[in-house]
């Protein structure tokens, strides 16, 4: 071998260790939507901390495909990273993506996605997340009346908030629930088109409500009620987007109930250094945030206590 050959070989395997080292630094977010209002929250909260933490942040959007998670998380293990976000795609959905970082010892945690199979931690429950925006549903029904439920079957979040909402409303056998799921993308389209639909064979007078399990669908359903000047229906929405809470102002909305995603992403990247330091040694772990819940009779006060939440 050449002296000239050998340097080029030396050469080569010391950018290859460098690119390693840099790549252990490789924070990779693999979002089930990222441009939607609390994904997004989510990221910029996770993106601050790593950069506090010198991780490089990289996010793929999975447009609510499984497979296309599966394919984004597998594509971060196969480039080193040193730690992987999934965002709402539960646990069961990201088999291929999960094995593929446990044989590279990458942690995976999620956000929404549950606890189970390797993942190391998980915050935004879904569950917990919707129970007062349900509680207060129920109370506002009274026994009675018709529910527009629009649910969304692919993210663990929005599957676990509907197993509540059947719980909380079996209690409720007197109000007739018609359910339509929502795509992702195009939830704010579908929202407004089933509940076009459903105000069809549901006259005013009645008592009516609508509610998403998250915002958007929701807030979908408003531009239909607006547009047919229907404003006997009230409309429940989760996690409080700044949509949702300037409808909320604007006596559109009945009730979101505000997830902390910033702080949420913020201290789930925090967390990484421990899960990293304890290995195999580590304890999987539900990190909770607790929700907040809006009212039209609480709103003024809680734009108070939280100005950054209007996006303004």
């Amino acid at each position: 071998m050449t002296k000239w050959t050998m340097g080029l070989l030396v050469a080569g395997l010391a950018l290859a260790a460098g690119q390693a080292r840099a790549d252990d630094k490789l924070l990779g977010i693999v979002s089930i939507s990222a441009t939607e209002a609390n994904n997004a929250r989510y990221i910029l909260g996770a993106t601050a901390a790593a950069k506090e933490d010198g991780w490089t942040v990289s996010v793929i959007d999975a447009a609510g495909s499984a497979d296309q998670a599966n394919s984004g998380i597998q594509n971060f293990a196969e480039r080193g990273a040193g730690a992987i976000i999934d965002m709402v795609f539960p646990y069961s959905s990201i088999g291929a993506g999960l094995a593929a970082a446990k044989s590279s010892n990458i942690p995976v945690v999620t956000w929404g996605g549950g606890l189970g199979g390797t993942v190391a931690a998980t915050n935004g429950s879904g569950a917990e997340i919707a129970k007062p925006v349900l509680d207060l549903m129920a109370k506002d029904l009274a026994g009675k009346g018709d529910l527009l439920a629009l649910t969304y079957h692919t993210g663990e979040v929005c599957r676990n908030r509907e197993v509540l909402m059947d719980q909380i409303m079996a209690n409720s056998p007197g109000v007739a629930i018609t359910k339509n799921e929502v795509r992702i993308p195009g939830y704010f389209e579908d929202g407004a088109q089933y509940a076009n639909a459903w105000l069809a064979s549901h006259p005013s007078g009645d008592k009516l409500a609508i509610w998403g399990c998250w915002d958007d669908p929701a807030i979908g359903a408003i531009g239909a009620l607006r547009q047919q000047g229907r404003d006997d229906v009230k409309v429940y929405g989760v996690n409080g987007n700044a949509q949702a809470i300037e409808n909320i102002q604007n006596g559109h909305m009945s009730a979101t109930a505000w997830e902390d995603s910033y702080t949420e992403g913020y201290q789930m990247v925090k967390l990484l250094k421990d899960i990293k330091a304890a290995g195999a040694g580590w304890t999987p772990k539900a990190a909770e945030v607790p929700a907040v819940l809006v009212t039209q009779d609480t709103v003024a006060q809680f734009i108070k206590d939280h100005p950054d939440a209007t996006g303004k």
